[in-house]
């Protein structure tokens, strides 16, 4: 099967060491604010199909305002637009192997559902899985190019069944059904082997291999860990997988499927996030999650050594992809201060094209802030990694408030991407610490799993003392610290606010949890191979477990919460209801703590429309203005600026 070859839109911090005899000058150099709408005109970019002649890429993109499609020529010019939807985003899934069709791929304003389209040569775009209220997923294309692979729960809304359509008439069969859990996770080009996992908690699942043939179910893997399928060899030989057993990250091994002999191929001091190979296998793409960002390597799958890419200075690559014929390849590069912009590189001519330019032109760069790693000791001697971004314009004499933020899960993991909101708060005299507290993946299995059983308290205390880690800094203002998160995040807001009520000055909920027993009941059915795992984790709502979900759920504690807050939610949110944030905001409101709620109608779990992140973040400016500076906010559309010192080197 040729699968696509995904990447994770992060960035890479850089270091630069100067000599102690370099003489420095010190000159003042104005620091622009920017006005949301300018930092919401910087445009996201996404994907990159070679089309089958190599003329042209197929990326999404929300330059309209919501994303749509479009297609680049691979040595630059002048984008053209596929799709002019202007209320559901559509996304670009893939050319077609042998001709310009085009696979997309929508949900229905955030819901999840999504469909599988195709636009055909003439321009109609047609739905290729029209089932209503079933959820499909592309796959990958057939070795011979005649049939596309999915998956999807129209069979059972609990269970993702695999599908063979034919690219022709679109005609499909099933070609795996699944009745107990066992998800599929990729499959040998002459189908005969499928890699199926069953996820035994959040942190460890099985890995087997099913050989079609012969009806034998093989597991992989002999001791209970962290098993994922990455890849099978081109010549359908091998089966390669990461793992972590006997160890705290993940590591790269090789299963070859007629001895069944395993080996060790890549092993690092992080986790391998994943690898696959290029359509010819020529090209082995490797990811490791490097303290939280992406690094990334492309072996030569003979010699297993790295083949040598572009040189971008203070900016990473970020993700990359090939043509079938694996002469171009595409590459996201980008940092914690710059959004990724797409380049083209063609390994026959060694030229780089260079598509996109991402950032406002209005936005210098120099004015964005680069995030950086820190450390902190938290309550019970666990140390925390987090990601810390200080204004330029912060001293010891222009002490800042700051903001912790917490990513969602749980599991997640903030990483040292570009975020548009981050660095509007920054730009705007904010200092941000994104707090990867206990429980977050990325730092080893037993990190991850320090907060099970116990979220809210432990892993909530680590944000408590990243706060104070902050409140130590000469830059900050100790005294306006407030806290920040969406999904799990907005749940630890919430908890902070509840549980902790005089640690916080502010709270910023984005479609946060508070009701931990409605949640884990009511969660998507297609999230059902994982519901075991989520239970063992957070708690099982229909055991006594109920209990402590209640005891831990901020609902129920809202006569607690002294400090003000903002709340944001989409209406079309399937694993964070709405019901959620209005009852929230209900009970804290009976306090006589100012509240504010933001409600979009045409969201989901996130805001992918332009108009309601702009809508959404002044939102959320506006208010930590008004409450935690405790001033006025700037007329919408004004720009201020800041004169700060900076030293050069002569």
């Amino acid at each position: 099967m040729k699968t696509k070859i995904l990447g994770l839109c992060l960035a890479i911090l850089m270091f630069s060491c100067k000599e102690d005899t370099e003489e420095k000058a010190i000159v003042k150099r104005e620091i622009k604010q920017y006005t949301i709408e300018q930092f919401m005109d910087n445009e996201a970019v996404g994907g990159g199909s070679f089309s089958s002649d190599n003329s042209t890429l197929l990326v999404s993109s929300n330059r309209s305002g919501i994303y749509n499609v479009y297609t680049f020529p691979v040595k630059g010019g002048e984008m053209t637009a596929i799709t002019t939807s202007d209320s559901t985003s559509i996304f670009s899934e893939s050319y077609f192997p042998n001709d310009n069709r085009m696979l997309l791929s929508a949900d229905g304003n955030g819901d999840e559902i999504d469909h599988l389209f195709v636009r055909e040569l003439d321009g109609t775009i047609k739905d290729i899985t029209p089932e209503k209220g079933a959820k499909s997923s592309f796959y990958g294309w057939s070795d011979d190019d005649k049939y596309l692979y999915f998956g999807s729960n129209k069979r059972d809304p609990r269970y993702f069944d695999v599908y063979k359509m034919s690219i022709d008439d679109f005609s499909s069969e099933m070609i795996y059904k699944d009745e107990s859990g066992l998800t599929f996770s990729g499959m040998s080009n002459d189908e005969n082997y499928f890699a199926l996992t069953k996820s035994l908690n959040t942190n460890d699942s099985d890995l087997s291999l099913y050989n079609v043939k012969t009806k034998e179910m093989t597991k992989v893997n002999e001791n209970q860990s962290k098993n994922s399928a990455q890849d099978f060899s081109v010549d359908n030989s091998t089966f390669y997988y990461t793992t972590d057993d006997g160890a705290e990250f993940s590591y790269l091994m090789s299963y070859d499927l007629a001895t069944k002999e395993k080996k060790k191929v890549i092993e690092k001091i992080w986790d391998v996030s994943g690898i696959g190979f290029t359509s010819e296998g020529k090209y082995m793409v490797v990811y490791v999650n490097d303290d939280g960002k992406n690094a990334i390597e492309v072996l030569d799958s003979k010699t297993m050594k790295p083949i040598d890419l572009p040189d971008f200075g203070d900016k990473s690559i970020t993700s990359v992809g090939f043509s079938d014929d694996e002469k171009w390849m595409r590459m996201y590069v980008g940092g914690s201060n710059s959004p990724s912009d797409l380049y083209t590189y063609n390994f026959e001519t060694n030229e780089q094209y260079k598509l996109t330019n991402v950032l406002n032109e209005e936005i210098n760069a120099d004015d964005l802030v680069t995030a950086k790693v820190i450390r902190f000791k938290s309550f019970d001697g666990t140390m925390i990694p987090a990601i810390y971004y200080l204004p330029k314009q912060a001293s010891e004499e222009n002490k800042v408030p700051a903001m912790v933020w917490v990513h969602g899960g749980p599991g997640g993991q903030t990483r040292q991407g570009f975020s548009s909101l981050i660095q509007y708060m920054v730009n705007h005299g904010y200092a941000v610490l994104a707090v990867n507290n206990r429980g977050s993946s990325g730092y080893g299995k037993t990190f991850y799993q320090m907060d099970d059983l116990n979220h809210g308290e432990k892993d909530l205390q680590d944000c408590v003392e990243g706060k104070n880690w902050l409140t130590r800094q000469s830059e900050i203002d100790g005294d306006k610290i407030g806290i920040i998160g969406g999904s799990y995040g907005g749940y630890m807001t919430m908890a902070a606010l509840t549980y902790t009520p005089e640690e916080f000055d502010v709270g910023v909920n984005l479609f946060g949890v508070t009701n931990w027993m409605r949640t884990l009941k009511s969660i998507p059915p297609y999230w059902e191979s994982f519901r075991t795992s989520l239970y063992k984790e957070l708690g099982d709502p229909y055991t006594a477990d109920s209990v402590r979900l209640k005891r831990i759920s901020p609902l129920f504690h809202t006569d607690k919460v002294t400090k003000p807050l903002i709340v944001l939610q989409g209406a079309q949110d399937p694993r964070v209801l709405q019901v959620e944030s209005d009852e929230i905001v209900a009970g804290v409101r009976k306090n006589g703590v100012p509240v504010e709620y933001v409600l979009f109608e045409d969201e989901g779990h996130g805001f992918v429309k332009k108009e309601n992140q702009i809508e959404s973040y002044s939102r959320i400016l506006k208010f930590l203005d008004k409450h935690l500076k405790k001033e006025n906010a700037p007329v919408d559309g004004e720009t201020e600026s800041t004169e700060i010192e900076i030293e050069e080197t002569n």
